[in-house]
This record gives structure tokens, C-alpha cells and sequence, in this order.
């Protein structure tokens, strides 16, 4: 049985499974011809008896079973081949034998070998004495694919146009038994997509299967990322490598150096240019093919001329010389070139397994008895979204330029980097991953960055002081987001120091993400009031100095990861750094922070044990995780986060939990806005614990006792039950049950309708919170939507946070509905709301908001908005922002005016002082603390708090 019938002239043997049973058949369908197949493959002759309805009857009428037979009692049996052309050159062959690569799924059990024309006909018959490695074989047929005249019958004709013919040829002498069209895979040429056929050729080998302990303990010697590469992959494929075939019949490409006589008895390698002169007398310039091969040599043992063999080097073999060819070793460069190998570090493609890495393995071991490289990371393949291979032809793949000009290179490598493919994995490439990279990573870490910068310019405009970076004012911080930041950013200078050293890369880029994240989603955030000066300039500044040692060490360490954006980071914060500038000053190295030209410059930073703090990274972690569960119990009851919860009780496993979220209150209030939290270690108080077996799998082991096990876990008790979470197994009815077996799921004892709960992955803390909402709630969320909105207006008119604003609020009617009663009730409830939450308000905004009618008639609205939002009020909330004003008080003014005047006059001279102050340069008159004038003859002294004030909320202070 075959699919490709141009083969069967070189057939020179059969091979049937061992293990297999076969049968003698009489095919009453075929004039009672004996056939011997494989027993399941019945159907190959018979296509009914495959189906269901096929009767025993039916099946006696088709055939009669002579005899059963295992395959091995086959082996050995001769045959009379379906062509005598090669017979007499084969008088070992046209025989049975055995092999494993014998299937079941298709033909007849009884596989065609030609051995020039099958990987494994060939191994098959090598390993059966039908034919010797490095013997002729039968091959007829040339390298255009046509038969030679071994085969006159069909010289000269392409083989596969020939298959007919052969078919044909023997049903004619009564060997066709039956012919049928078969689909199946066939190997086709990649790039013309034309059929290609396996063909033997004459080759040039490499003894591999010589060196193959050597080369196993070579490999021993070499570190792979991933490791099971190493392991399993390339091992395999050392154990049963086989002679390497070197030679190629092409033109173009190396000649291989081998002179040899005739009769192949006498070879030369030449091993040089020289040697080549010393043996033949011509010197050479130009290597390649056309200028060497009329070269000969004399023979030492007088067999005439010898002459180079006509083929070129596999380029394969050119790659795995590298290691030497770039040095031009031997010849030039000894003492680099045994320094430098084996080469400290390669990384190439999984597919090079069986290239690049194996060539350079073979020679290595060939020449040193060495491996080629110390260390190696394999990269897997990169495929287009649809898991086909990327293809020019096919335009499967978006064009790598737009990507770099879409969303830039640094995304595009962060996304590569941080993929299976750094694992030896496969990646579905998707344009929408790289462009995620953009949205989570590089935007959060530039707006990082940018807030810092408007926080300088902030703090520089109000000391009117130069901020300069202080590493020493950094560590010498007592806050506690400053200690846990900085502990957090040399913790992982340290883990991208141990893991580079382990060439482990897809653990190194999710850690870099990681602190980005917590940089930017939680250090900004829970630091966002202090560094924007709100708690002081001194505490800002204090701040400040910790993010820009965070950015700086963040700036230096990604620099191999996203080299551009690093680097724009660095142009920019080096100019900040007291070393910049410093080009000729000799105490200042040139590879030091702000003075090295770039961030590429810089020598990767080493970890400071004195900033190391495991301890303050735990305890973050643990408030990064309660405020998680927090926050996903308020999704649960659609709790929005900006709603202040009344309590929140907390069970943490272990007593460190409970003391890190004690440690971090306020922060751990604030993140999950509650006015009150409580703390506990006591599961068995607040929590149950519900078993959950795996029945499936339990089932199986426990057959009859199921239902007295599962009666037995019903009853287990909380302490039988914590003791089973601490260790991970337990014994229950005589069953040894594990972690596969049981879960255990905490579930909140409390007011299930009042409380709702989250319980971490591990099982090691429960949050549940309050989700009552009354009035003395909302009243807070009212004056925190009043705060975000004037923020959110302040952002969208282009204000910076060093920008003075007054702010000022209006209720008034949103419709003809709204009677003037509502708006009364409206006003009272924002305004009682801003009371009470006063202090919160002017932390945020740094100054309080206040009825438009204490907004002076002069102030310049530098923006205004019309707010409907039902959490403020049932109204409109106008909210005006203001440049900051003069307020006179023209009570007190007429309070200095001399009895002596008229009453008339004293109004004019109200109404002159305070045109004067009003009119009188804000900037100025914000450095005085009193002001004299003549007005009308009369001389006036006005205080600042008294008469006049820079602010509304000022006089409001002073009401």
C-alpha cells in the first residue's frame, strides 16, 4: 500500500507492525486471491464491513479467514518485487521486517519501503542490513524529478505524471489489487507552493553519532531560559542525532575545502590559504566556487590529481562556525577569541533547536570539546492573530513601521518582552496588545512624571525657591508611603539584578509593571494632596525629593526595556540634578547622574540595603489587598466609591495582617473612604467555614463509603477544619484527603442584608462593609462632588496647580419647576454640607467655596459651570472660579472717617477708598500690611484683615 506509485520500481522490502495481529484472507470478491493484511485494516478491501449493519453473514460472503498471524511471524518472509530493476544489485532485499512506525489508522498494515525516497523506508532498511550507510542506493531518478534510464520504461518522464503508467503497468500483470483516491497532506515548496518529492542524495557528513556522550555533557554544561528547552527539547534531539549532512549541490555558497583522488581512497582537507599554495602552488584571493575548483592538487600516493568536490557548505554549518569565523580564528585574534569563548550569553528562536544551537554544540564539541556558549535565552515564535505563520505573501501581520509610528517602539518591545514568547511560547500578535502596553504602562508612567513637574513648579512658586533634588532628604523620610516607595523601588532594583543574572526575563518585565502600577495608582494617589503642597511646602518638598529618587532609579532600570521613553525621562530630570551643567568640573564622573549625556550611560543601579524594608513592602501589600476586597464588595451592591461607608469590619489569618492595617489607618480609611474600620484575628467569632469536596474526582476513590465520608465532613468541626487549612490534608473514615480533594470557603457570620463581604484568594483576609446610606452619608459625598467638580473645572480651563483661584457657588433654579422654597432647601443643604466638611474641603482646594454673594463685584471670572448632579442638589449648582480679588469693608472704613465731615462727604470718601484699594495693584498690595493715602486732604491708614482683604474667605474668617 503507497500514495505515491512512483516509488514502487525502487521497493526493495515491506515492513509490517510486530505487535500487530494480521489474517489470511481468501477475497471471494477478487477470484479467491490470498491476501495477508492487517486485521483492522480489513476495510482498506472492504469498505462495508466498517459499518454497523455489516452482518456476519454479509462478511462470509466476501472472504474467509485462513489463518491469524501476529506481525513478527511475518518478518523474514520473502517476496517477488513488482520490478526486477534492481534484483540483481539487491540480492538482500524483497523481504518482510518490523517496525513501531507501522500504524493502524490507514492502508493495509504491510507499509512499501524505498529506501531513497523515505526518511524512514531508509532508517528502516539500514537497521535490516537491506541496505549500509554510505552505499548507493536505488535512485531512479535525476535531479530534475525525472527517471533515469535505470527504469527504461518510463526515462525520462516527470514521476508524478508517470504514477498512471505505473498503475497501469501493473494491473497488466495482475499485482493492481486496487487503486483509489486518497486525500492526504503532501509537502509542498513554501515559496513556489509547487509539490516537492523526498529523494536521497549523495552527501558529505559529520560523524555526530560518534560524539554523542560528548556532546550530552557539553550540553550539561550550558544554563538555558527556559530551562525545559535545555532539558527535554535539545536533549532529545542530541540522543538520537544522527550523521549531520553538510554538503549542499548548489553554486552559491562556501566550498567546502575537501580535495580527494577518483576512487575516493585519497581525501585533503585544506585548512588554509597557505596550505593551499604549499600543496597546489596557486595562491588565492577570492574563495568562492568559481575560483577555486580548476585548482588540483598532485597526490602523495600517485593517483594522479586530486580535485575538489564539487559542493558548497549547508549554511547552517557557516552559522555554527561563527563563534570563529568573525575573529578569523586561528589565523588573527588567539587571545580575544580564548577569552571570549564560550560565549557568556545567545538567544535565538525555538526553531533554532535544531539549528543555530545544534551547529554550534557539533563543532564546538568537534574542535574543543566545549559547548559554544554559556548561558542562552530561547524566544518562541511570532505569529499573526490567527496563529498562522507571519507571511509577506499573506500581509497577515500589521506593518511593523506604523506600529512603532502608532504607539512607539518602547510599546512594541514592552509587549514582546512581556509575552509567552520570552518563555519559549508562541504570541498571537494583536496590535490591540501593543496598544494596551501604551495605556497601562508608558501614559500612567509619563503622567506620573508630568504631575511631578506641575508639583515643582507649584512648590517653586511658592517658596520662589529652585527645587534641587536631595537623595539624602529622601531617606531621610519618616513617612510612611515615603519608606514603603522607596523600600518598594529598591526592592526592585534588587529583583531585576537577581533575575537579569538569571536571564529571566518574563519575570523581571511583570514586576517592572507591577511597581509602575503601584507608583502610579498608589503612591501619587495616597501622596497626590501632600506633594501638591497642601500639608505645607516643607512636607511637599520632602515628597518631591522622594519621587524624583523614585523616577531617577525608575529611569535608569527600565532603560534597557524602553530605552526612548527612558531616555526622555532622563533629559528631563537630569537637568534638574545638581550635576548637571558640570562638564569640566573633575569631581563630578562623567557617568554620573545628570552629568552623563545619557541615560544609556549610566551604570544600572545597585540595590541600598539601608532603604531595603520588607516589612513596610508586606505591609502594603496588605492594605493593597483590603482595599481591593473593599472595592469589590462595594461593586457587588453597586456602591459607588465616592460614597462614604458608616463602618468596615476586617478578619485578617494572621496577627502581621491585622497590625499592617492598624500601622497604615489612615490610609486604609481614607483608600476605602469609611469613617470607622475594625480589626480582628477572630475567624471563629465573625466567619464559617463551608467544605466543599471535589465529588468527581473523590467519588472514584471513595466508591461505596462516599456517603459515610461526606456525612464525616458535614460534622467537621472549625478547629478540624483551620488545623486542615494550615497543613493541607486530613483524614477522614481512613481517607487520607488533600488540597485537590477539599476547598474551604469563609463566609461572613454578620448581617448578610447590612454587610456585604470579599474574602482574599488565599483565604488569609475577609473585608466586609456597612452598605447603609442615610442622609448624614450624602451629605459628605455632597461636599466631596462639590470639591471633584471645582478640581475637574480647574483642569479643563487650563489652571496649574500653582494657579490662585476664589471659588463661588450659586443655586438657582434648574427648571420653571423648581420653586423658589426648592432652591432655598437646596442652597441650605450645600451649604451645611461645605460647613461641616470645612476643613476636608480646604485640604483639597486650599480655599473654601462660598456664596456668589460674597464674590467682589471686581473679581475676574476665569471660569464658570452649570452643575446638574442630583448628589449636589435637586437644582443647578453655578460654580464660578474667580483671579482672586480685593474685598473692602466699608463699614469699617466710614469707622475712620473724622466726625468733623459731612455725612455726604463721608460717603464720597468711603466710595473713593475703596475705588483706591480695588484699584490698586493685587501683587503689591499682597506684600503690604497696611496702606496710607490722602484722599481729599484727609490722611487714611487701611489694615489688611481690618479694612481691606486679599480674599473673600478672608472677611468670611473674620464674620
Amino acid at each position: 500500500w503507497t500514495t505515491t506509485p512512483w516509488t514502487l520500481p525502487s521497493n526493495l522490502a515491506l515492513c509490517v507492525n510486530a505487535t500487530f495481529q494480521y489474517i489470511k484472507i481468501v477475497d471471494k470478491t477478487r477470484q479467491n486471491k490470498v491476501f495477508i493484511l492487517l486485521e483492522k485494516r480489513l476495510a482498506q478491501l472492504f469498505p462495508e464491513v466498517s459499518k454497523a449493519d455489516c452482518t456476519a453473514e454479509r462478511k462470509a460472503e466476501l472472504y474467509d479467514i485462513l489463518e491469524h498471524l501476529p506481525g513478527s511471524a511475518l518478518v523474514g518472509l520473502k517476496y517477488i518485487p513488482l520490478f526486477d530493476y534492481f534484483v540483481s544489485s539487491n540480492p538482500n532485499s524483497f523481504r518482510v521486517v518490523a517496525d513501531a512506525y507501522v500504524t493502524e489508522e490507514g492502508g493495509t498494515g504491510i507499509v512499501h519501503q524505498a529506501p531513497a525516497f523515505g526518511e524512514d523506508d531508509y532508517r528502516v532498511c539500514v537497521a535490516n542490513g537491506i541496505v549500509s550507510k554510505g552505499e548507493d542506493l536505488p535512485c531512479p531518478v535525476d535531479s530534475n524529478g525525472r527517471f533515469t534510464a535505470e527504469v527504461g520504461e518510463w526515462a525520462g518522464r516527470s514521476v508524478k505524471e508517470a504514477d498512471n503508467d505505473i498503475c497501469a503497468a501493473l494491473k497488466a500483470r495482475g499485482r493492481l489489487v486496487m487503486k483509489e483516491v486518497y486525500n492526504h497532506s503532501y509537502p509542498f515548496c513554501w515559496r513556489s507552493e509547487t509539490p516537492l518529492i523526498y529523494k536521497a542524495v549523495p552527501s558529505w557528513f559529520v560523524s555526530v553519532e560518534k560524539i554523542k556522550p560528548q556532546l550530552l555533557a557539553n550540553n550539561g554544561l550550558t544554563y538555558w531560559v527556559p530551562n525545559f528547552v535545555k532539558e527535554k527539547r535539545f536533549h532529545n534531539w542530541l540522543s538520537e542525532a544522527r550523521d549531520w549532512a553538510i554538503s549542499r549541490n548548489r553554486f552559491w555558497g562556501t566550498p567546502i575545502p575537501l580535495w580527494i583522488s577518483e576512487d575516493l581512497e585519497e581525501m585533503v582537507a585544506v585548512g588554509s590559504v597557505d596550505e593551499l599554495e604549499q600543496l597546489s602552488g596557486v595562491r588565492v584571493t577570492d574563495l568562492h566556487k568559481e575560483s577555486i575548483d580548476h585548482i588540483t592538487i598532485p597526490s602523495q600516493r600517485g593517483k594522479g590529481l586530486l580535485r575538489r568536490i564539487d559542493e558548497v557548505f549547508d549554511c547552517w554549518f557557516e552559522s555554527g562556525s561563527m563563534p570563529y569565523a568573525q575573529l578569523h580564528y586561528p589565523f588573527e585574534n588567539v587571545d580575544r577569541f580564548e577569552k571570549g569563548f564560550p560565549a557568556d550569553f545567545i538567544a535565538e528562536g525555538l526553531d533554532q533547536t535544531r539549528g543555530w544551537f545544534y551547529t554550534l554544540t557539533v563543532i564546538a564539541t568537534c574542535l574543543f570539546d566545549k559547548p559554544a556558549f554559556k548561558n542562552l535565552i530561547v524566544n518562541g515564535l511570532v505569529l499573526a492573530a490567527d496563529g498562522k505563520k507571519m507571511s509577506k505573501r499573506l500581509q497577515n501581520y500589521p506593518d511593523p513601521n506604523i506600529v512603532i509610528k502608532s504607539y512607539c517602539a518602547d510599546a512594541l518591545r514592552l509587549y514582546l518582552i512581556n509575552s509567552p514568547v520570552v518563555r519559549a511560547d508562541k504570541l498571537l500578535f494583536k496590535e490591540e496588545g501593543v496598544s494596551e502596553v501604551v495605556r497601562g504602562v508608558l501614559l500612567p508612567w509619563y503622567n506620573t512624571f508630568r504631575f511631578f513637574v506641575q508639583c515643582v513648579d507649584r512648590w517653586e512658586a511658592s517658596t520662589g525657591v529652585s527645587f534641587v533634588p536631595d537623595a539624602a532628604v529622601a531617606s531621610s523620610s519618616t513617612n510612611d508611603v515615603d519608606v514603603w516607595i522607596l523600600a518598594a523601588s529598591q526592592g526592585l532594583v534588587h529583583f531585576v539584578h537577581q533575575e537579569m543574572q538569571a536571564y529571566r526575563l518574563y519575570t523581571v518585565v511583570p514586576r517592572l509593571v507591577e511597581f509602575i502600577d503601584e507608583l502610579t495608582k498608589w503612591y501619587v494617589r495616597l501622596n497626590r494632596f501632600r506633594i501638591k503642597g497642601e500639608m505645607g511646602d516643607g512636607d511637599a518638598l520632602l515628597g518631591l525629593n522622594v519621587l524624583y529618587q523614585v523616577l531617577t532609579t525608575m529611569t535608569i532600570i527600565m532603560a534597557p526595556f524602553t530605552p526612548f521613553f527612558s531616555e526622555y525621562l532622563y533629559q528631563h530630570l537630569r537637568k534638574l540634578h545638581p550635576n548637571y551643567g558640570s562638564v569640566n568640573s573633575p569631581a563630578v564622573a562623567v557617568d554620573s547622574f545628570g552629568r552623563a549625556d545619557s541615560v544609556h550611560y549610566l551604570i544600572l543601579p545597585v540595590a541600598s540595603e539601608a532603604q531595603l524594608n520588607p516589612r513596610a513592602e508586606a505591609r502594603f501589600k496588605t492594605l493593597q489587598v483590603a482595599v481591593t476586597l473593599a472595592r469589590v464588595a462595594r461593586e457587588r451592591r453597586h456602591i459607588r466609591n465616592n460614597l462614604p461607608l458608616k463602618s468596615v469590619v476586617v478578619v485578617a489569618a494572621k496577627a502581621e495582617d491585622v497590625e499592617a492595617l492598624e500601622y497604615l489607618k489612615d490610609y486604609f480609611l481614607s483608600e476605602i473612604n469609611t469613617w470607622d474600620v475594625t480589626m480582628s484575628t477572630d475567624w471563629e467569632k465573625l466567619c464559617s467555614l463551608k467544605v466543599l469536596p471535589n465529588w468527581k474526582d473523590l467519588g472514584k476513590r471513595l466508591g461505596k463509603q462516599m456517603k459515610e465520608v461526606a456525612k464525616a465532613v458535614n460534622e467537621l468541626t472549625f478547629a478540624q477544619i483551620s488545623d486542615f487549612m494550615k497543613t493541607g490534608s486530613m483524614v477522614v473514615c481512613g481517607f487520607t484527603l488533600g488540597a485537590e480533594d477539599i476547598s474551604v470557603k469563609r463566609e461572613f457570620n454578620g448581617d448578610a442584608k447590612r454587610y456585604e463581604a470579599c474574602v482574599s484568594d488565599d483565604g488569609g483576609l475577609m473585608v466586609a462593609i456597612d452598605t447603609t446610606c442615610d442622609e448624614e452619608v450624602f451629605m459628605e459625598l455632597r461636599s466631596r462632588i462639590l470639591a471633584s467638580s471645582v478640581q475637574k473645572l480647574r483642569k479643563s480651563s487650563g489652571l496649574v496647580a500653582a494657579d490662585k483661584v476664589e471659588i463661588f457657588y450659586e443655586i438657582i433654579a434648574s427648571s420653571n419647576k423648581d420653586t423658589p422654597q426648592k432652591v432655598e432647601e437646596a442652597t441650605k443643604l450645600v451649604a451645611d454640607a461645605i460647613k461641616k466638611y470645612s476643613d476636608t474641603i480646604v485640604k483639597r482646594l486650599r480655599v473654601l467655596p462660598l456664596p456668589v454673594a460674597f464674590k467682589s463685584p471686581h473679581a475676574r471670572v476665569v471660569a464658570t459651570e452649570a452643575l446638574n448632579d442630583s448628589d449636589i442638589c435637586q437644582c443647578t449648582c453655578q460654580l464660578y472660579l474667580t483671579q482672586p480679588a480685593v474685598v473692602v469693608c466699608a463699614e469699617k472704613i466710614l469707622a475712620v472717617v473724622p466726625s468733623t465731615v459731612a455725612a455726604t462727604e463721608s460717603t464720597a470718601l468711603v466710595e473713593l477708598a475703596v475705588m483706591y484699594l480695588q484699584t490698586m495693584d493685587y501683587d503689591r498690595l499682597a506684600t503690604l500690611e497696611t496702606v496710607s493715602v490722602n484722599l481729599e486732604g484727609t490722611v487714611f491708614k487701611f489694615e489688611r484683615g481690618v479694612h481691606y482683604f486679599l480674599m473673600a474667605s478672608e472677611k468670611l474668617e473674620l464674620m
